[in-house]
């Protein structure tokens, strides 16, 4: 069983699997990080100044106030739903979510002109070449067949 499972991971390993992986997880990274510059020094800002001045960051609800430490009491920590932060990640995800879709949608259209036999203006890949020419040999073939058949 042991075997088996080196023998899979190895497979998975060479096949490329877990490298694109690795590559995948650090664009990922990465890309967080210039959203997360791009939110807090771009778009909140000035999404601030629209609205008085108000830093999302620190908007929070306070539940119960602080209280200092006295001669005879114990000081009491704020208690505080801090909304503003969940303000400012939910933007982080519109800004990843929309520019995704657009790299997606970018792709696709890539990949569909590639795919379209027809196009001669992008170069088809081969296994789509061979496919199409097969489809067409197998058309003539069976045209020929009900020719001869009637």
């Amino acid at each position: 069983m042991a075997k088996g499972f080196f023998q899979e991971f190895k497979e998975f390993a060479v096949k490329g699997n877990m490298i694109d992986m690795a590559v995948g997880i650090i664009i990922g990274t990465a890309f967080n990080r210039v959203v997360d510059v791009l939110v807090k020094q771009v778009v909140m800002p000035p999404l601030s100044m629209l609205t008085g001045k108000i830093d999302y960051g620190d908007r929070k609800y306070v539940l119960k106030e602080a209280v200092p430490a006295t001669d005879g009491a114990e000081a009491v920590e704020e208690i505080a739903v801090g909304y503003g932060l969940l303000i400012e990640v939910f933007i982080d995800f519109l800004v990843i979510g929309l520019t995704v879709f657009l790299v997606v949608k970018f792709m696709n259209r890539f990949r569909r002109k590639a795919e379209d036999t027809k196009d001669k203006t992008v170069a088809t890949p081969k296994d789509i070449e061979l496919l199409t020419n097969l489809k067409e040999l197998m058309q003539e073939q069976n045209e020929l067949l009900k020719k001869n058949n009637s």
